[in-house]
């Protein structure tokens, strides 16, 4: 019986992807998407830890325009599909500590400001208090369409290609918010 269980528990983990800073797990696949790769968002001179993040690639880009980077170091033509190219993908951000929504609204207003006041005031809109432990889902749906789930919560969607390029490109993009989650948000492909 213990023995079961221990293989049971092992192929449980292989379904998997630990971030190794937070301990938040990430499941490897998310329907048609693939992880391909976790990071973790700190803050401060202190690093206080601030969501752990996944990114999530349709399979079908994975083995078609994306096949050429398997394995090796990333080009920014890899960047540049992830940011605006038209497959699917997400980001899932899983909250290690809580946030009020003045918090998470003025981070989000910081990095996305050249992308439009209104449609950036749309987009923060959606988020309130965050407690630790709940998960963000950030959807590309092909057409440049941002889908939107906080805390199980879906919101409406926005049809912006281009905002829809802004919000990936805070992790993904020419100047992330944090250069080693943009490293890391690959290392598993």
């Amino acid at each position: 019986m213990l023995q079961l269980l221990a293989v049971l528990a092992t192929l449980a983990a292989a379904e998997t992807v630990t971030e190794p800073r937070s301990g938040v797990a990430f499941d490897r696949k998310r329907g048609d998407m693939t992880l391909t790769g976790v990071g973790l968002r700190t803050r401060t001179f202190l690093k206080v830890k601030v969501y752990a993040i996944g990114l999530y690639v349709s399979d079908a880009a994975l083995a078609g325009s994306l096949q050429a980077e398997r394995g090796k170091a990333k080009s920014p033509g890899f960047y540049q599909e992830l940011v605006s190219g038209d497959s699917p993908r997400a980001v899932q951000l899983r909250f290690v500590r809580d946030l009020s929504a003045q918090q998470i609204q003025d981070a989000f207003r910081e990095v996305l400001h050249p992308a439009g006041k209104a449609r950036v005031d749309e987009f923060v809109s959606y988020f309130g208090d965050v407690k630790s432990g709940s998960d963000t889902i950030l959807e590309w749906a092909p057409g440049g369409i941002l889908k939107t789930t906080v805390a199980g919560a879906s919101k409406p969607a926005i049809e912006d290609r281009p905002f829809a390029s802004a919000v990936f490109g805070i992790w993904l993009g020419e100047k992330p918010i944090q250069d080693d989650i943009k490293t890391d948000l690959g290392k598993l492909f």
